[in-house]
């Protein structure tokens, strides 16, 4: 039966006349097409029983402090023959640096505390002995990482492996009174006290979190999709804001790609006024490549969700409305979602994929157009690249 609505709604959309500048989808690439795509991939492994509490981080504010530098040594030599063999304090070691390496060890900021302190050299000793620099306190973070100032200003950009950036340098050490001895004075009595490294805040954010994010109102059913897709399991319960962090979940591909799918929580009306924590779920939007509305089917006049999804993200960010889109009409194994799929076809000018998270309905169909939408973004993204570099790199 949803096969047939499939096509109808298919041939609906068709037949419309849509604006180009509305035109969301390449609709010679990603109109429901017969071309070859890969075969998603289920997971025959069964899932843990166990209850989870992992979930995707993105943005952290941490406080990073330089290790101290070591004190110096006020010490003078005393040998069986010579009482007064002079000053041989040692000087102190260097503190520490906080630094932050990307690298593709790490896919998110959860293991990242909000205190980063790096290690204290040692002091100096007698005889002329030195203190211990300290190691340096190196925090690994995904590719991508953008670091910010308190001011909000880009100070960082971790863009590639490696890339280091220095976020609190260590205190130098203190000097031994052997360091002030001169010609007037023979015996100083004087060291220094090792330098305080610095302190300063960040905030990380990660440029991108997913391929692909589910945008939907509470209780649409994203936390069920990402389950019935993937190995993630995100709690679900029947009240709204179950979901308050974004999970993440791989789908894979018979060709070995794999898409990373992002259940972000709902939104609600006045979400860009930060109702509901609306600024800071609107801001896990911005770090997905495209947005997938999930809408429940079963709700009356259900386009008008969509239109609210679609009118909260404008509000936060124009950017966001130009973004690869389409709507998924979840819960048609309700008697009252079959009138309301093909209502909400012609109130949209998106195509509209009719699901059922729970019972595992059009699953695959669903998964063959994130697959094209996915390849159109990285073609997209590719091209854009090559454009940039291009001009970059200048006529030669």
């Amino acid at each position: 039966m949803w096969s047939t609505i499939f096509r109808t709604l298919l041939a609906t959309r068709q037949s419309q006349v849509i604006a180009p500048a509305r035109r969301v989808l390449l609709q010679d690439v990603a109109r429901y097409s017969n071309q070859r795509i890969a075969v998603p991939l289920r997971s025959k492994k069964p899932k843990s029983s166990k209850p989870t509490t992992q979930y995707f981080v993105d943005c952290r504010h941490v406080r990073t402090i330089g290790g101290k530098g070591g004190d110096g040594c006020v010490s003078f030599l005393r040998l069986w023959c010579n009482e007064n063999a002079g000053p041989d304090g040692g000087d102190g070691g260097n503190g520490g640096h906080v630094v932050l390496q990307a690298t593709q060890d790490v896919k998110d900021l959860n293991h990242i505390t909000s205190l980063l302190r790096a290690d204290d050299g040692e002091k100096g000793a007698t005889k002329d002995c030195h203190g211990k620099n300290a190691n340096h306190t190196v925090v690994k973070v995904p590719i991508g990482t953008i670091v910010r100032n308190p001011q909000g200003k880009v100070v960082g950009d971790l863009s590639s492996e490696g890339m280091m950036f220095v976020a609190a340098r260590g205190g130098a050490g203190g000097k031994g009174n052997h360091f002030f001895k001169s010609d007037l004075e023979q015996a100083p009595q004087v060291a220094e006290f090792g330098a305080t490294g610095e302190e300063t805040a960040y905030t990380l954010e990660l440029r991108s979190m997913a391929h692909i994010g589910f945008i939907g109102l509470p209780n649409a059913g994203k936390s069920t999709l990402l389950r019935a897709i993937s190995r993630a399991r995100p709690k679900v319960a029947a009240y709204p804001f179950t979901t308050l962090k974004p999970h993440l979940g791989m789908v894979q591909y018979d060709d070995y790609e794999q898409i990373a799918v992002a259940d972000l929580p709902g939104l609600i009306e006045g979400s860009h006024k930060n109702k509901g924590l609306g600024i800071q779920f609107l801001k896990h939007a911005e770090r997905c490549n495209a947005l997938l509305f999930v809408i429940d089917a079963s709700a009356d006049e259900p386009w008008v969700h969509y239109h609210t999804l679609l009118h909260e993200l404008s509000m936060f960010s124009e950017e966001l409305v130009t973004r690869p889109r389409f709507i998924i009409a979840n819960k048609v194994d309700l008697p009252e979602a079959e009138r309301n799929v093909e209502l909400l076809a012609h109130h949209v000018d998106v195509p509209v994929i009719p699901i059922s998270a729970k019972m595992g309905t059009n699953i695959a169909e669903m998964l063959h157009e994130i697959r094209i939408i996915y390849e159109t973004s990285r073609t997209a993204r590719e091209a854009s690249e090559a454009t940039a570099k291009e001009q970059e790199e200048g006529p030669r």
